[in-house]
């Protein structure tokens, strides 16, 4: 089997100061990072030069490996409301059936 070659952004997708976070891990850098980008080169791969929140600066970062921080925060939102949602119908489940195996057999106190 061949390797391909990984995909690579080809437009420019941030901007000069725009303030970042790492999609994905990158060498010292864990996802989720908060970053700004320092730098934007590049003709045919377009990439950033990134600092990092953590200390880490990093050259050569591609477009895919960032993204917008109000984007990310936004989506992180959503999945954090989904957590809670899905932890509230657990516990509305677990109460459920405690009240209706007490409704057989009684509540445990008696």
């Amino acid at each position: 089997m061949a390797l391909m070659a990984p995909k690579i952004s080809t437009e420019k997708l941030f901007r000069r100061l725009q303030k970042v976070v790492a999609a994905v891990d990158l060498p010292g850098v864990p996802a989720g990072t908060f970053g700004k980008v320092w730098f934007v080169s590049g003709v045919t791969w377009i990439r950033y030069h990134v600092a990092f929140e953590n200390g880490a600066e990093i050259a050569n970062v591609d477009g895919a490996e960032i993204t917008d921080r109000k984007v990310w925060l936004a989506a992180q939102a959503v999945r954090d409301q989904e957590a809670l949602e899905i932890e509230r119908a657990e516990r509305r489940e677990a109460a459920r059936a405690e009240a209706l195996a007490n409704l057989a057999t009684g509540p445990a106190a008696h």
